[in-house]
C-alpha cells in the first residue's frame, strides 16, 4: 500500500484546473499533462479516495507505461516488456480501448489489436499459463497516442464517475454532474448564501450545490472497477467509504431553491434528490421564468437555460433570451452564472460578462457566463469584536468527530514502538486548516494557514473554540493543549487566552528521551516527521564518526549515539539550540568527551575543519526559509545544494553517508553534480501517521 504510482485522472477540457484544486484537498500534488488530464502520484489507497470525491474528473487511471511509438514494432514490444502481471491477475478481463491524435500510428482499431496482443503474450509468460479465461473482475485498457508518445492506461473507475447513482431520470437536456459541480465551485456560492435556479431541470445543479454545502463524497452511493480488484484490499474501500461518512455534514439553513415550468420534470428532481440524500436542503417550485422574484440579496443565480441543439429549434428560445435582461435585473445584488453555447449571448443581454470561460456540455461547446454582483454590506449579527457564530459551533462538532477517528486509527502502534508524539491531523477538512499533533497527555495545534477573509478578533475565539474542542475530543486536560499561529516568530503559544512562560516537557519516542517546547514558536524542537530518518541514522552509526549539521535541538545526534556512534559532532549557528541539543543527550545519559558541540554557520566550519578530521556519516537538514537572516539559510538554496554537499562529502572518510534532507517539495537533485552516488528515500522516511507523503524529500548519498 505505501509503493507510490502515478494515476491520471480525466477530466472535460477546462475544467483541468478545478480538478486539481480538488486534489490538493485530498493531499495529492496535481500535475497537467496534456489536455483534459491530470496527473498525480498517490499509494493504492488514492484510488478509492479519489474516485470517492473527486467531483469534476470522469475517470482516474492508472498510467502503466509512457513511451514513443512510432512504428508498431515500437508499440508491441514496449508493450510487451511490461510488468502487466503487477496490475492484471490471470484471469483478468482486459478489453482494449484506443485513441490518436497527430501521431504516425493513426488507425485506432490497429493500435488497440498490437496492445492486445501485447498483453496477451506478457500475461502468458508472467502468469506461467497456457490460456487466459478472462472471466475475472475487468481491467479495462487504453492506448492513448499523442505527437506519437504513447501511454498505457488501466481504468479504475468503471462508469463515469458523473454517475453518482441518484439521476435515473433527466429531462431532455441534461448536465453532466461533473460540469454541474464545476459550474458551482467557480462561482460565488457557499452554503450560507442564497442559491436560485431558475432552469432546473432534473435538479443537476442544485443538488450538486447542496452535496457539495453539505461535504458529501460523490462517489458514495456506486460501486468502481477497481473494487473488485484483489490487488486492494476490501479494508481500503472500507476505509475510504468510512473517511467520507465521517466527513459529511448535517444539513445547513439555507434552503435552496430550483424552479422550472414543466411539473413532470420537477418530479424527477426530486426523486433525484431524495436519492441522493438531499431532498430537504432543495425547494423545488413549478414556475415560469418570467415570473422568477426574490426578497433574498446577495445570492448566486446559477443556471444552465435551454438551448436550441437538444431541446428545440433556437427560433422558439429566441424570445426567452431576450427576455433575461428584464427579468435578471429584479435581483440587483445577485451574482448570475449562465452556461449556454449560443455565441451571441452577450449581445443579446447587452452587458459583457465579467468572466468567460470555455465548456463542454457533452460534445457541445459552451460558454460559461460569469456575471458579479455587488459584494454583501456587514451584517451586524455578531459582536463588534469577536464572537462564535452557529457555523463555528458545527465545525468544532465536525473536528471533535475526525479527531475521534484519527485517534481511534492510531491508537494501537504508538504504544508498541515508544512513541508518545505523533501527528493526528493535518487540514483533514479543508475549512479547519490546522494541524493536530500529540505530545504524550499534551496536544500541539498549529495554523496551517491564516484565513484572509475572517475579522481577526472572531478569527481568534474560532481558534480557542477549536482548541478547547480538540482537549476535550482527545480527553486532555485543556491546559494541557497549546495553539500556535504560523509565521509567528517570538510570540506565545495560544493557552487558556493567557501568554504563558516557556512549557517544556519530556516525551519519548523509540525508548529515547527529549524535551520538547509547547509554549514558544511553531517548531517544538522534535520534527515528527524525521522519526524514520532518526532510526535509520541510528541503526547505521556503529562505530562511525558522526556530523550533524544544521543541527537544531539534536535529536538526530542522540539517535547515533543511542546506535553506537563513536563519536558525534553537533553544530549549529544558534547557541539557544546547542544548549538545548547538549541537555538532550544529557537526558539519555550520552555525556562523554566524545560528543562535540559546535557553534558555527556550517560554511566556515566545514572550511576551518582540519584536513585529518574526517568523518563516516553526516546528517544535512538545513532550513527551508530564505527569507531568514541566518548566513547557512541564505547560502543553502536550490543553486547551491551540489557546492554544501560536496563539502560535506570532503570530509568524509571512503564509502561515507550523507542522509540529505530538505522541506522544499519541488528541490531537484542533478546528481551529475554530486560526488556520490545520490538515492532518493522520501517515501522510506515519511512516518505513517502523516497524510501528507510529500512533507519533505530526503536522499542517502553515499561517497565514491
Amino acid at each position: 500500500m505505501s509503493d507510490q504510482h502515478t494515476f491520471i485522472a480525466t477530466t472535460a477540457f477546462g475544467l483541468e484546473a478545478v480538478v486539481k484544486r480538488e486534489l490538493i484537498a485530498l493531499g495529492y500534488e496535481p500535475r497537467s499533462t496534456s489536455p483534459g488530464w491530470v496527473e498525480f502520484d498517490g499509494d493504492l489507497s488514492a484510488i478509492a479516495r479519489t474516485n470517492m470525491w473527486l467531483r469534476t474528473a470522469d475517470r482516474v487511471l492508472i498510467k502503466v507505461a509512457s513511451f514513443q511509438a512510432t512504428d508498431f514494432e515500437a508499440l508491441f514490444e514496449t508493450t510487451k516488456s511490461v510488468d502487466w502481471k503487477k496490475w492484471l491477475p490471470a484471469n483478468a478481463r482486459f478489453p482494449v480501448d484506443g485513441r490518436s491524435h497527430k501521431s504516425q500510428l493513426t488507425s485506432v482499431p490497429a493500435n488497440q489489436r498490437a496492445v492486445k496482443k501485447a498483453i496477451v503474450e506478457a500475461m502468458l509468460a508472467q502468469h506461467q499459463v497456457t490460456t487466459l479465461t478472462e472471466d475475472g473482475p475487468l481491467y479495462r485498457c487504453q492506448i492513448a497516442l499523442l505527437n506519437d508518445q504513447a501511454t498505457l492506461t488501466i481504468d479504475t473507475t468503471g462508469p463515469s464517475l458523473h454517475k453518482r447513482g441518484y439521476r435515473e431520470f433527466a429531462g431532455g437536456a441534461p448536465i453532466k454532474e461533473t460540469l454541474a459541480s464545476a459550474m458551482v465551485q467557480l462561482s460565488f456560492w457557499h452554503k450560507e448564501k442564497p442559491f436560485l435556479d431558475p432552469f432546473c431541470g432534473s435538479g443537476t445543479i442544485a443538488i450538486e450545490a447542496a452535496m457539495l454545502g453539505r461535504n458529501m463524497a460523490p462517489g458514495l452511493q456506486r460501486e468502481f472497477a477497481a473494487s473488485q480488484w484483489q490487488s486492494i484490499p476490501s479494508s481500503t474501500w472500507e476505509e475510504a467509504r468510512t473517511e467520507a461518512r465521517d466527513l459529511q455534514l448535517p444539513k445547513f439553513e439555507e434552503t435552496l431553491v430550483a424552479t422550472d415550468r414543466d411539473f413532470r420534470i420537477l418530479k424527477t428532481a426530486r426523486l433525484n434528490a431524495e436519492k441522493a440524500g438531499v431532498a430537504d436542503q432543495i425547494y423545488f417550485q413549478e414556475k415560469e421564468f418570467d415570473d422568477l422574484q426574490s426578497s433574498r440579496k446577495y445570492g448566486c443565480l446559477i443556471s444552465n437555460p435551454p438551448y436550441g441543439e437538444r431541446l428545440s429549434d433556437w427560433r422558439e428560445l429566441k424570445p426567452l433570451y431576450q427576455s433575461m435582461p428584464l427579468v435578471l435585473k429584479r435581483l440587483p445584488t445577485w451574482s448570475h452564472f449562465i452556461i449556454t453555447s449560443y455565441d451571441g449571448f452577450q449581445k443579446l443581454l447587452q452587458k459583457n460578462a465579467d468572466r468567460r470561460r470555455k465548456l463542454y456540455n457533452g460534445r457541445i461547446e459552451c460558454v460559461y457566463y460569469q456575471f458579479h454582483g455587488p459584494k454583501p454590506r456587514t451584517e451586524e449579527s455578531q459582536p463588534v469584536f469577536g464572537g462564535i457564530n452557529e457555523k463555528a459551533q458545527e465545525q468544532a462538532e465536525l473536528f471533535q468527530r475526525r479527531l475521534v477517528k484519527r485517534a481511534r486509527h492510531l491508537r494501537k502502534w504508538p504504544t508498541k514502538r515508544g512513541i508518545h508524539c505523533y501527528r493526528l491531523y493535518e487540514k483533514d477538512i479543508p475549512e479547519i486548516p490546522l494541524v493536530v499533533d500529540k505530545y504524550d497527555d499534551h496536544l500541539h495545534l498549529s495554523e496551517f494557514e491564516r484565513p484572509h477573509d475572517r475579522d481577526l478578533a472572531q478569527h481568534d475565539d474560532w481558534l480557542e473554540l477549536m482548541r478547547v474542542s480538540a482537549a476535550e475530543a482527545l480527553d486532555v486536560p485543556v491546559s494541557n493543549a497549546f495553539l500556535k499561529r504560523r509565521g509567528m516568530q517570538r510570540g506565545k503559544a495560544q493557552h487558556g487566552r493567557v501568554s504563558q512562560d516557556r512549557y517544556e516537557i519530556e516525551v519519548e519516542e523509540n525508548g529515547l528521551k527529549f524535551l520538547v517546547n509547547l509554549s514558544d514558536y511553531v517548531d517544538t524542537g522534535l520534527f515528527l516527521d524525521h522519526r524514520e530518518t532518526r532510526m535509520m541514522v541510528c541503526n547505521e552509526s556503529l562505530d562511525k564518526d558522526v556530523l550533524n549539521l544544521f543541527a537544531y535541538t539534536g535529536s538526530f545526534s542522540v539517535y547515533a549515539a543511542d546506535g553506537g556512534a563513536k563519536s558525534t559532532t553537533t553544530v549549529d549557528l544558534s547557541g539557544r539550540y546547542l544548549d538545548w541539543a547538549e541537555r538532550n543527550m544529557e537526558l539519555n545519559g550520552f555525556t562523554s568527551d566524545s560528543h562535540t558541540y559546535v557553534q558555527a554557520d556550517i560554511r566556515e566550519y566545514l572550511s576551518s575543519l582540519p584536513q585529518e578530521e574526517l568523518f563516516d556519516l553526516a546528517i544535512v537538514d538545513p532550513p527551508t526559509f530564505s527569507n531568514s537572516k541566518s548566513t547557512e539559510q541564505d547560502w543553502v538554496i536550490q543553486e547551491h545544494y551540489p557546492e554544501l554537499l560536496n563539502s560535506v562529502l570532503n570530509r568524509l572518510r571512503p564509502g561515507g553517508v550523507i542522509y540529505f534532507s530538505t522541506n522544499y517539495r519541488r528541490f531537484k537533485i542533478e546528481e551529475s553534480f554530486i560526488r556520490g552516488d545520490c538515492r532518493e528515500i522520501s517515501k522510506q522516511t515519511v512516518p505513517e501517521d502523516f497524510r501528507n507523503k510529500r512533507i519533505h524529500r530526503c536522499w542517502r548519498i553515499e561517497k565514491y
